[in-house]
């Protein structure tokens, strides 16, 4: 892996970025300063470097994507995150999302499906000094050697919430998954209130990839 630069240029871009994510309702200055703060560029292909601060996902390989800059700011300021909190991400891909958590003050602990992305995220991460646990497994089931959480965020599109992620969730505590096995997904935000009763809400449709895994319940 070649040598990591964040130039003047890199964070003016970056700046440049954050304007267009705050004009398109984002509010939380905790999230915009993270995502400020978190060098995009590192996570992509050279050859998209030209690209890396454009307001669009990209692909990183094994048919995923890094997401849409808008699409990382609205699940992390739905996720509410506050400074200490354990955050689960099911789905590392390129470890960009689990960088702005990890700069928000959040202990995080990511799953990655494909085995060659997660070689390249733990790896990438480890050379920015980022204290993000990375896993290789399925998404499906969670962490439940490391649970309960205070928080959880999924990043690919889920025909459903997983059962296993649910109670894996600290009472009081939210989930923000994309769901649907169509084209697009509703993003929904899920707080356990107790050990039965949860409250879903609902903030649009997104475009997700797959989740993947097993899918029994």
């Amino acid at each position: 892996m070649s040598k990591l630069v964040d130039s003047y240029r890199h964070k003016g871009l970056r700046k440049r970025l954050i304007e267009e994510v705050r004009s398109k309702g984002i509010r939380d200055e905790k999230v915009l300063s993270a995502l400020e703060a978190v060098p995009r560029h590192y996570f992509m292909d050279s050859s998209f470097l030209e690209m890396a601060y454009q307001d669009k996902p990209f692909p990183i390989g094994s048919g995923q994507t890094i997401s849409q800059p808008y699409t990382v700011a609205c699940q992390t300021e739905l996720l509410m995150v506050e400074k200490g909190m354990k955050v689960l991400e099911i789905g590392t891909g390129s470890g960009y999302q689990a960088c702005v958590l990890e700069k928000m003050g959040a202990r995080v602990f990511s799953i990655e499906r494909h085995h060659s992305l997660y070689l390249r995220a733990k790896e990438l991460l480890a050379k920015m000094n980022y204290k993000v646990r990375v896993f290789y497994g399925d998404g499906y089931k969670g962490l439940p050697a490391y649970a309960p959480f205070d928080r959880i965020i999924v990043t690919a599109a889920a025909p459903y919430l997983p059962d296993a992620l649910l109670q894996q969730t600290k009472t009081g505590g939210i989930i923000v998954i994309p769901v649907g096995a169509g084209d697009t997904q509703v993003m929904k935000r899920i707080t356990r209130i107790d050990e039965e009763d949860t409250r879903e809400e609902r903030f649009g449709y997104f475009r997700f990839v797959p989740l993947l895994g097993s899918k029994t319940r």
